[in-house]
C-alpha cells in the first residue's frame, strides 16, 4: 500500500506542477462546470424539448444521483483522507473545496454518472462528454484539491451507479 500511496503523491506532485496562477483561471472554470448546475439544466432542457429520451434521461439522472450522493458523503465521511492542499505545507488550493476530505472526490463521481447517462441515450455525444469528465477530474487535482486516486475513486462511483441505474431501468 505505501508503494501505491507514493506513487498517487508522486503522480500529484507532477500534474499539479502544470497549474500556475496564468491557466488556474481555465482550470477553475472547467472545475465549475461540474457543480451541478450543468446537470440540472441539461435535465431539464432534454425533458422540455427532447420528446424520444428526455424525460426517461431525466428520470435516469435523478435515481442515479439519489443513489450516488449518500454513497459519495459516507465513503467521504468514513475514509477521512485529507486533501492534498490540507496535508502537504506550502501547497495552496486554487479553489475553496466544499469539505475536509478528498476520497472520492464528488465532482468527478457527477461528472462520469453524467457522461454515462449521456453516453448511453445519446451515443453521439460520448467522446465528448468522456473527454469533458476525464478533465473534470484532472482539473480537481491541477487545483491541488485532489489526488488521482481520488479522482479514479470517483469516475469508478460514478460509472458503476450511472450502470446499476440504466440496467435496472433497463
Amino acid at each position: 500500500m505505501k508503494f501505491l500511496a507514493d506513487y498517487d503523491t508522486r503522480l500529484f506532485y507532477w500534474l499539479f506542477q502544470f497549474t500556475s496562477q496564468q491557466n488556474c483561471k481555465w482550470v477553475r472554470l472547467l472545475s465549475k462546470t461540474g457543480d451541478g448546475h450543468l446537470y440540472v439544466l441539461t435535465g431539464i432542457t432534454l425533458s422540455v424539448f427532447e420528446p424520444e429520451h428526455g424525460s426517461v434521461f431525466l428520470f435516469t439522472a435523478l435515481m442515479a444521483y439519489a443513489f450516488e450522493l449518500p454513497i459519495y458523503l459516507v465513503l467521504k465521511k468514513s475514509l477521512k483522507r485529507p486533501r492534498p492542499c490540507d496535508f502537504f505545507h506550502n501547497l495552496p488550493a486554487f479553489v475553496t473545496p466544499s469539505d475536509k476530505f478528498s476520497l472520492p472526490s464528488g465532482h468527478t463521481a457527477a461528472a462520469w454518472l453524467m457522461a454515462s447517462i449521456v453516453a448511453h441515450f445519446y451515443p453521439a455525444f460520448a467522446v465528448l462528454v468522456y473527454l469533458w469528465a476525464g478533465l473534470i477530474g484532472l482539473s480537481r487535482i491541477l487545483l491541488g484539491v485532489h489526488y488521482p486516486s481520488d479522482v479514479l475513486a470517483g469516475a469508478s462511483l460514478g460509472v458503476i451507479i450511472s450502470t446499476l441505474c440504466l440496467l435496472t431501468l433497463g
